[in-house]
């Protein structure tokens, strides 16, 4: 019920702000069941959610806009994937702590970031976006930073995003399989985590419009924070 119940937030997050599944799913799995647990079974919640979701951001996508950022990213995820087999799970948990925590005061306090003219960097934000999908599910941070640099407009930065999180979520998905990580504990806990999945849709839904946005999103931000931090002190 714990596992629902996170689900369920991180769900309702997501849907309520349009972020959030991962950096704060992650950080609260990995103390119940354990980073080699929690990665692959948030790539299978985020895969579901996003059939869902794809309603909401059809008409958004643009695919043709990621296309580096995600044939770097096929690149980087296996990288991810071995390094979450057979690195040490607890410096695993500490960068993940840090990649949270600093992605949510890099948003809280919005740094002026140079603009980036060439669309060639999108190669190396892939590929770092690709390494951290694989390990941790968070492959946000480093293209939302990309999107930051390139000067997305609002409507553009949302299907580019969207496009590219579908497309990275198969990629993730994929190499988790055929790297044998979806254990039948994992599947365990997915089964649980589905009623979560289905009532943060739902109620994230509902909420969407009724809450002050830029409130909310600080809200969440500093939540983030907090979650980081204890992943770093253990």
């Amino acid at each position: 019920m714990i596992v629902t119940l996170i689900v369920f937030f991180a769900i309702f997050v997501q849907a309520a702000s349009g972020f959030g599944l991962a950096l704060i799913s992650m950080p609260l799995l990995v103390g119940l069941v354990g980073i080699g647990t929690a990665t692959p079974l948030v790539a299978l919640i985020g895969i579901t959610a996003e059939v869902f979701l794809l309603r909401r951001y059809w008409q958004a996508l643009n695919f043709a806009a990621v296309k580096r950022l995600s044939l770097a990213s096929v690149v980087g995820i296996p990288l991810g994937v071995y390094v979450l087999r057979e690195g040490d799970g607890r410096f695993i948990t500490t960068i993940l702590g840090l990649i949270v925590a600093g992605y949510a005061l890099y948003a809280l306090f919005g740094p002026h970031l140079p603009e980036l003219r060439q669309p060639a960097w999108a190669y190396g934000f892939g590929f770092l976006g690709g390494v951290l999908s694989g390990a941790y599910n968070t492959s946000g941070p480093p293209v939302i930073i990309y999107g930051t640099c390139r000067r997305w407009e609002p409507t553009t930065f949302k299907g580019n995003l969207q496009a590219y999180f579908l497309l990275n979520s198969l990629f993730t998905l994929s190499a988790h399989l055929i790297s044998g990580n979806f254990t039948a504990v994992v599947w365990q806990n997915y089964l649980w985590a589905v009623p979560g999945v289905a009532l943060g849709l739902v109620v994230g839904k509902w909420v969407d419009g009724r809450l002050n946005p830029t409130q909310f999103r600080k809200g969440v931000l500093v939540l983030l924070v907090l979650l980081g931090i204890r992943l770093i002190v253990g």
